[in-house]
């Protein structure tokens, strides 16, 4: 038979099929923009949802919905599954800040704004600030922080790059945890280096990448926003499929990032768990109330006071629903002290394994990180998809099934994320078999460490 290979693949086709239909996508990017800020103002200028007020016909329910029980959950998801389609296609803020940049000032990109820091803070503050303020469950909070970014995005936009997403790359809240969980994707744009240095200097048209990706130089998808313009480039970029969790599989120890590690651990794992669990657990109750009984014995009321702005802590009296100072102090604690003590344990079982290898043990520890991310994905997945549960619950849904699917997909994350540590520690050069054997064995330890919470909040409580 005849040779095949010059003939493109149905995903290489759909690849440029993206690039040739960006009137179409961009229809869509505005579609979305304009569903997104309807569903981000209106709500904060109506009364709160009454009795009887269902996601049907409540247009703060149906937001309140569309956003924590379908949007964000399911978002995740698709960076598991596609890559940063999200990012490139349909995300409204990246859309908005690539208009202002289009428009902008055009000024570089200062170097305090590359700081590789910005992702952990960024995700760290935001989930914090939005504990405090629940919002998850008031518009208000909602236009706060969701408008708020898409405000600071707008202005980023308007000062820095021409025709850039600076804001995507550096200071999006949730760009970090993205760019991890694209690592696992099975779905990427492939860079054939030979094929586009073969071209020489031709007149080729120049493709603007928005998250500033240097395209020849691309090996990995963890910053590319899958938008397609690329595909086709030179005949050397094209659509592809690969075995979820190629990426990782191929990295090397030097390659690991400090500030990934960090992400990963202190903040996917352990911030996130300790932000979606304080509301559900019985410590976090026992110890305020054994605090406030402190006070009172001491005739100390200011931290007993709800006068705090809706702002700055949860203060909606037409719901019940008020924070205390003393509220806000131990929503703060408690996800410190499980930030602190989960990320801690993950850490110390980490450097363990790596003090195991040959090189620099943080180092190793660092590239090691990179095998948890099937858990910590997961983990961002329930918890959002708990407030999913939720609203469903509040509908009137039964969902019986629903501890056996959480057990399921918890073995599945863990069983994924020790066979990817066993396959960096195969790929360890100079490791005996005795080390490797030691290190999977801290490995497992972390695993574990990562799996109790959330048995603790699912089963046990």
């Amino acid at each position: 038979m005849p040779a095949r290979s010059w003939r493109p693949s149905r995903l290489q086709r759909l690849g440029d099929a993206m690039r040739s239909s960006r009137r179409a996508i961009t229809a869509i990017q505005w579609a979305i923009v304009a569903f997104y800020l309807a569903l981000v103002t209106i709500p904060a200028f109506l009364p709160l949802p009454g009795t009887g007020s269902t996601v049907l016909n409540n247009l703060t329910l149906f937001a309140q919905f569309m956003f924590w029980g379908i949007w964000w959950p399911f978002v995740i998801v698709s960076v598991l599954a596609m890559g940063r389609v999200w990012c490139g296609v349909l995300c409204p803020e990246g859309t908005l800040t690539e208009l202002a940049s289009n428009h902008g000032l055009g000024r570089p990109v200062p170097r305090w704004l590359k700081w590789g820091g910005w992702p952990f803070v960024a995700f760290v503050v935001t989930t914090v600030y939005g504990q405090l303020v629940s919002v998850y469950e008031y518009p208000k909070a909602v236009l706060l922080i969701l408008g708020g970014s898409t405000v600071a995005a707008i202005a980023i936009g308007l000062v820095y790059g021409r025709g850039k997403r600076v804001w995507c790359r550096h200071l999006c809240p949730v760009s970090g945890v993205f760019s991890l969980l694209a690592r696992l994707a099975p779905l990427h744009f492939r860079v054939d280096r030979e094929k586009w240095d073969a071209v020489g200097h031709s007149r080729t048209e120049p493709v603007n990448c928005a998250p500033l990706i240097d395209i020849r130089r691309m090996t990995g998808v963890s910053q590319c926003h899958m938008c397609g313009r690329c595909s086709g480039q030179r005949d050397a970029v094209s659509l592809a499929l690969r075995l979820p969790g190629a990426e990782l599989v191929s990295l090397k120890p030097a390659e690991a990032g400090a500030w990934d590690a960090r992400l990963l651990v202190f903040g996917i794992i352990g911030t996130a768990a300790g932000a979606f669990q304080w509301s559900s657990s019985s410590w976090f109750v026992t110890a305020k109330t054994h605090a406030a009984e402190w006070l009172i014995e001491r005739d100390s009321y200011a931290l007993l006071q709800d006068n705090a702005p809706w702002w700055l802590l949860t203060h909606y009296p037409e719901a019940n629903d008020v924070f205390t100072w003393l509220d806000g102090l131990g929503v703060l604690v408690y996800i410190g002290v499980m930030a602190a003590i989960l990320g801690g344990w993950v850490t110390l079982c980490l450097r363990a394994a790596g003090a195991l290898l040959p090189g620099n043990a943080m180092q190793n520890a660092r590239w090691l990180a990179y095998s948890l991310i099937p858990l910590g994905g997961l983990g961002v997945f329930l918890g959002l998809s708990s407030l999913t549960v939720a609203l469903l619950k509040a509908e009137g849904a039964t969902m019986p099934w629903l501890p056996e699917v959480r057990g399921i997909l918890l073995a599945l994350a863990a069983l994924w994320s020790l066979w990817l540590g066993a396959r960096l520690l195969l790929a360890a050069p100079g490791a005996s078999a005795a080390g490797r054997a030691l290190a999977l064995a801290w490995l497992a330890a972390a695993t574990g460490g990562v799996v109790l919470p959330w048995v603790l909040l699912f089963y046990i409580r």
